[in-house]
């Protein structure tokens, strides 16, 4: 369920209520008890977390082909040398 802000216009008390979207909005200010209680526009307060998003997962990071080894100056025939991506492939 969202949390709207509600603020009176008479004695200008603010409150913060759970309410289903489906409720209908409060009107009775719960300090004065007037009906200028209204809600006000406030933005999204929402945290992407686990994986999957651009933020977790893509942002600023390398791509797997830039992270793969170079490839050898020997002219694309296997090389012996120990730790050579191409030797061990051979």
């Amino acid at each position: 369920m969202p949390i709207y802000a509600y603020k009176c216009g008479a004695c200008g008390h603010a409150k913060d209520v759970l309410q289903k979207m489906s409720d209908t909005p409060l009107t009775d200010c719960p300090a004065c008890g007037a009906a200028a209680f209204s809600k006000q526009l406030t933005a999204p307060g929402f945290q992407l977390k686990g994986t999957g998003w651009y933020a977790t997962d893509f942002k600023g990071g390398s791509s797997s082909a830039a992270s793969a080894a170079p490839a050898c100056d020997n002219g694309g025939s296997a090389c012996a040398a120990a730790g050579c991506p191409a030797a061990a492939e051979a």
